[in-house]
């Protein structure tokens, strides 16, 4: 199972959207209260919002904009800043007095529109949310989420044919495709044209496989229309190629106990919801966040318990290093839900990355005890502790994953890799190199398993010609990797080829310029071709770039005194450049 969840549902390609607002604030940062802000001039509020909006503190920045909006209630400017930022803090329905407010004055606003049109559907307002979402159309993805969502108003008021017109007129991007008939078939489902329907999620389906909703639809279809082997075959062939997704790992089980699945979305709500949640997943991990969290907030609206769009918008707030918000979004996951497992693991991960490690630890700690075969929370144990330097411990917690194993497969490297720095961390190095070695048998080549055991080596001064070529060998393949090309010129000094250890470090310093470590490393290289005045430079940059404690008051012995073997002179330097060649 990959980190995130999110990543199981593969829709649309080539997706892209920008819409300039504030994001919310990690959870510490509080909002100021009415009473705060009663004492605020206008001119305090408006910096103090858009300098919130500059900390992605959504809920700041719209406190402060609607203090500045009581003093200028008709600026456009002012209440559209307001209006984005409630909306990205999910307060849709605050979002929506204000939507209302702002097109009054401007009349073409596209997101107001859309806002307004699914606060219609959800109070199934059918007319009205169609009219509006015909006003929100912009480019491709506006367009799309525009017709999908008019096609559901449409379903909704009982047009079944004018909802799937709506789908089937829309013109755009070959990726629109499976979009028109996942919804389309739903909405043939849920109106019990069976035939159709069926027709088009097959469709769907068959554009893409790997798409977990469209699977999900497609099996439940089959489930209560074909029988149970149809459904479990197109189950099977998911689990095959993405194995122990929770959710189709859930419907398999029912499927096999001869149970008929409900549809995927039975109502016009859950549809739109469906549709909002499809898009602004597939564009948040394509770069557009701004848009996504829109959309993803739109679809919780209206469904709030949509245990997708929650995972989706908590990998979003992941991604925009806003840990606390994850954690939220992580915490609304129904505990009956087969996802909730896999949310508290990344809870756990989220609260480490927060520092409140014990907090982690006493989250995964009943996970483990309840499936102790199930590895993902052993994984995520091994990982925080590891990441916390607790090396031996969780050289320990990596080998009760490992032994969950009936047999490795390739895709268990990254377990003796794990372990292996943990042994090798907690100076336990034969049985670290037996881990790498593994972890090379497994996936031979693995760029990270060849430089970390290849430095091993050179670092012991034992196998230094298989060393150096394993290093080489990942350097060929991650060119742009800093620390790996660091390790490479670190083994060039190790073994006294000055010249060569400073043309890779140099490389290494560009493509990490704020790594500490790096710039120690070019410092002493420098030092040893007797580039004094250089090599001072870098070691007093590593000192600024927050070294680990530990080696911080070793650079500042070097500021101080110089390398312990001082080849600062030109003879000298020239001495260890004929020996570092072995000349």
């Amino acid at each position: 199972m990959t980190k995130s969840l999110v990543s199981w549902h593969a829709a649309a390609a080539g997706l892209g959207a920008a819409v300039i607002f504030s994001l919310p604030s990690a959870l510490a940062a509080q909002a100021p209260t009415p009473q705060e802000l009663i004492h605020d001039s206008v001119s305090g509020s408006y910096l103090a919002a858009r300098h919130a909006g500059l900390e992605r503190d959504s809920a700041t920045a719209a406190a402060y904009y609607r203090n500045v909006l009581k003093a200028d209630p008709r600026n456009a400017d002012l209440l559209g800043r307001a209006f984005l930022s409630v909306l990205a803090d999910g307060d849709v329905e605050e979002a929506g007095k204000l939507a209302d407010r702002l097109v009054q004055i401007d009349h073409t606003d596209r997101v107001a529109r859309l806002v307004i049109g699914v606060r219609a559907l959800k109070q199934k307002q059918y007319s009205a949310a169609k009219q509006n979402f015909s006003q929100s159309v912009r480019g491709p993805v506006t367009d799309l989420a525009a017709a999908l969502l008019s096609a559901w108003a449409l379903a909704g008021g009982g047009d079944t044919r004018g909802a799937l017109d709506t789908l089937d007129r829309l013109a755009g991007p070959d990726w629109y495709g499976i979009f028109k008939d996942l919804h389309g078939g739903m909405i043939l489902d849920i109106a019990n044209n069976k035939k159709d329907a069926g027709k088009r999620l097959e469709h769907a389906y068959r554009v893409d496989p790997a798409a977990v909703r469209t699977v999900e639809a497609y099996g439940r279809f089959l489930s209560r229309n074909a029988g149970k082997d149809d459904a479990l075959k197109i189950y099977q062939a998911f689990d095959k190629a993405v194995p122990d997704h929770p959710l189709v790992v859930q419907e398999m089980k029912e499927v096999t106990a001869s149970e008929r699945l409900p549809p995927l979305v039975e109502t016009p709500q859950g549809g739109a919801a469906e549709a909002l949640y499809g898009i602004g997943a597939s564009i948040g991990r394509r770069g557009g966040e701004d848009l996504a969290l829109i959309y993803l907030q739109l679809a919780l609206y209206l469904e709030p318990g949509h245990p997708m769009a929650l995972l989706s918008l908590a990998d979003l707030y992941e991604a925009l290093k806003k840990p606390d918000l994850a954690i939220k979004v992580y915490d609304r996951i129904s505990p009956s839900s087969p996802l909730k497992r896999n949310a508290d693991i990344q809870v756990a991960s989220d609260l480490d990355t927060l520092d409140r490690t014990d907090e982690a630890k006493k989250r995964l700690e009943p996970l483990i005890a309840e499936h102790p075969k199930d590895t993902e929370a052993i994984l995520a144990l091994g990982n925080i502790l590891r990441a916390r330097k607790q090396f031996a411990e969780c050289a320990d917690v990596y080998a009760k994953a490992i032994a969950n194993l009936a047999r490795p497969e390739k895709a268990n490297w990254v377990m003796f890799y794990f372990r292996g720095i943990c042994y090798e961390r907690s100076k336990q190095w034969p049985k670290a190199e037996a881990d790498l070695k593994q972890a090379l048998a497994l996936f031979p080549d693995q760029p990270l398993v060849l430089n970390y055991l290849g430095y091993s080596w050179i670092d012991q001064g034992t196998k230094l010609d298989e060393g150096m070529n394993m290093i080489r060998r990942a350097v060929e393949q991650r060119p742009d990797d800093g620390y790996i090309v660091d390790s490479l010129g670190w083994a060039y000094f190790r073994i006294g080829n000055y010249d060569e250890a400073v043309k890779n470090l140099e490389r290494a310093v560009e493509l990490k310029p704020d790594d500490p470590t790096i710039n120690d490393h070019l410092g002493d290289a420098y030092w040893h071709v007797g580039r004094v005045l250089e090599a001072h430079f870098q070691w007093s940059h590593a000192k600024d770039l927050n070294p680990e404690p530990e080696d911080l008051p070793k650079i500042e012995q070097k500021l101080k005194e110089g390398l312990p073997d001082d080849t600062s002179s030109a003879a000298d330097a020239a001495k260890a450049k004929k020996a570092g060649s072995g000349g």
